[in-house]
């Protein structure tokens, strides 16, 4: 449990760092739906830091809807970025959600990036409650 939980933290944190580096730094300004995705993203880290403080196993619990709903609007950014589907709720004119700001090897975005982070999140985190329900 302790080491999927220590995953998680190290995914969640380096996801912080990432899209404020990514805003912050390279003044990359954030869609709607990107700030959805750090609202969700965000707190996984301090409940990882508060369970393992506490000693708690009901951790996995608390984040797996924060990494669940998170992975929900980031597939949602993708097909929306990559046109798959049409913007049902339009972004802001100043930061739309298929703006391309970052682009490696033809196919790494930011919605792709958070959408990879997420889905870690999620697969970890089922390990996690899994292993927790072994014990």
């Amino acid at each position: 449990m302790r080491p999927l939980l220590l995953l998680q933290f190290f995914i969640s944190l380096g996801a912080i760092f990432g899209s404020l580096f990514f805003s912050e730094i390279l003044k990359f300004p954030p869609c709607d739906l990107c700030w959805y995705q750090r609202i969700l993203m965000y707190p996984v880290a301090l409940l990882v830091l508060a369970g393992v403080y506490l000693k708690s196993a009901d951790t996995n619990k608390f984040i797996a809807p924060f990494a669940w709903l998170g992975l929900m609007v980031s597939i949602y950014h993708n097909l929306i970025y990559y046109k798959i589907i049409e913007v049902i709720v339009p972004c802001s004119e100043s930061a739309p959600c298929t703006a391309q700001q970052l682009n490696y090897l033809g196919f790494i975005t930011i919605p792709l990036l958070s959408a990879v982070g997420f889905l870690t999140l999620v697969i970890l985190n089922f390990l996690a409650i899994k292993s927790d329900r072994k014990d």
